[in-house]
């Protein structure tokens, strides 16, 4: 393997070499589902989609675990709003997640636990703790079991950080904790919290705390010991901080490398619920076409910040237009063709270079958009040998990052169908004109759509269009 990957938990870029050659485990935490999806979640799942398709292009055999949380503080009060049952809440928007990966063409994992399938897991992992005299049961005798954080040496590992120096956890006024910094690993069941929702065990009726469910569902699929643990930014600290102690404190290895997507901001501010500015996974997929959504929310750099304002999907549209003419070009001109050998040996070596380089997509997609232009250049010198090495240099990317199209001038956005209304009506307008041998018209109107940025090509089958 030659790919090299930030480690968070490093601070610094890694070669990356898999515990078992050809074999690779990722874990990735996946969404609480209590509401509905947005531009974040959206982001984060393609981002690891994107490295498990680098991965298997590369020839490795991906095992990815996404697990859903479907049980926890806020999926309970938000069935107490709508008044369903917490599961009928969990599981209608976990369909919605589920809807929205798909039209985005993102993998389905090889395994997709709930947290509540795997409850036995967590109570045997808490065990484990408790005899290595790291947890303990509330000091006032509930059903709370914490986790001793002061007593894990090597608590902070992955974010630098001194258990001193650290804010006490958000839960630190629930009773027969000793220490501000311990964190729950199971919550006893309050009163009013629904029957359905607690499990019995020795200490009491309760649920997991939110920590302990990773831990369980990433060893119980990929082992004590497995090869990347991914998520957003924001999950660093605490959750992936406290998955990391308990997990080590159990005795488990756990993960050898430790992956962390940007945020999503929108017009520069960090997306947020108190600020309702939240972009709804299904609103953006109504405003443009799914593989325009998706080329915008893969265009930056993994570990960036992602911006979300006015006009970006109508830019990467046009970026994802240029691609699509040019192969539309090819295929009318009759030198495109579909290469028979693998996908990595169709690539260009600077895209091969980029995504080895921590997934450096920016610069992949600078070599992508570098093989249209020459596949323009080539087909305007009717050099067919460069146009078929073009395509099938482009089909190759294409297919890493999961944007694959074989359809011409694609339906799109509203925003292209409208364009496309019009840009017809002109074209109609010109070849009556010809055909007239009103040739003043006819160049006038091709000058006035070169002036708006549109190219037109006569060919046998018709005039054709697209953004120059």
């Amino acid at each position: 393997m030659t790919l090299n990957l930030f480690d968070s938990r490093a601070q610094s870029v890694r070669a990356f070499a898999p515990i078992t050659p050809g074999q690779v485990g990722i874990y990735l935490c996946g969404p609480t589902v209590q509401g509905l999806p947005h531009v974040g979640h959206l982001r984060s799942a393609l981002v690891y989609d994107q490295l498990r398709r680098w991965l298997e292009v590369k020839g490795m055999q991906v095992t990815l675990v996404r697990n859903v949380t479907d049980i926890d503080d806020k999926v309970l009060e938000n069935a107490k709003v709508t008044g369903e049952p917490w599961w009928g809440l969990a599981y209608r928007f976990e369909i919605d997640f589920n809807r929205a990966y798909a039209a985005l063409g993102i993998k389905p994992p090889t395994y997709e636990p709930r947290a509540t399938g795997a409850v036995p897991e967590m109570l045997e992992l808490i065990e484990r703790l408790i005899a290595n005299g790291y947890a303990y049961q509330a000091d006032d005798a509930s059903a709370n079991v914490y986790f001793a954080a002061s007593k894990w040496a090597e608590y902070g590992s992955l974010t630098n950080q001194r258990v001193d120096d650290m804010d006490a956890d958000a839960d630190a006024d629930l009773r027969g904790k000793r220490s501000p910094h311990d964190f729950a690993l199971w919550k006893a069941r309050k009163s009013d919290e629904p029957e359905s929702a607690a499990w019995p065990t020795r200490f009491g009726l309760g649920r997991p705390g939110w920590h302990i469910e990773c831990s369980a569902m990433a060893t119980k699929y990929l082992g004590s010991n497995f090869d990347i643990h991914g998520g957003g930014l924001d999950l660093r600290f605490p959750h992936h901080e406290n998955e990391l102690a308990q997990s080590s404190a159990a005795g488990d290895k756990f993960a050898n490398y430790w992956l962390h997507n940007g945020l999503v901001n929108v017009n520069g501010q960090k997306m947020s619920k108190s600020l309702g500015n939240s972009i709804f996974a299904a609103d953006l997929l109504a405003a443009a076409e799914p593989a325009v959504v998706r080329y915008y929310l893969g265009s930056a750099h993994y570990r960036s910040v992602l911006d979300y304002h006015e006009g970006v999907l109508d830019e990467a549209a046009t970026a994802f237009g240029r691609i699509q003419n040019f192969l539309a070009r090819a295929n009318r001109s009759g030198t495109a063709e579909t290469f028979d050998g693998s996908t990595l040996e169709a690539l260009p070596a600077a895209f091969i270079a980029a995504m080895d380089d921590d997934l450096a997509i920016p610069v992949a997609l600078g070599v992508l958009h570098d093989t249209v232009r020459e596949g323009n250049a080539a087909l305007d010198a009717g050099d067919a040998a460069a146009v078929r090495k073009a395509v099938i240099g482009l089909q190759a990317m294409l297919e890493v990052l999961g944007l694959e199209s074989d359809s011409e001038n694609s339906a799109g956005s509203a925003h292209t169908q409208a364009l496309g209304s019009l840009i017809h009506e002109l074209i109609a307008e010109r070849n009556a004109a010809r055909a007239a041998k009103d040739f003043a018209r006819s160049d006038a109107i091709r000058d006035q759509l070169k002036a708006a940025g549109i190219s037109i090509e006569d060919a046998a089958d018709g005039t054709h269009w697209s953004v120059s």
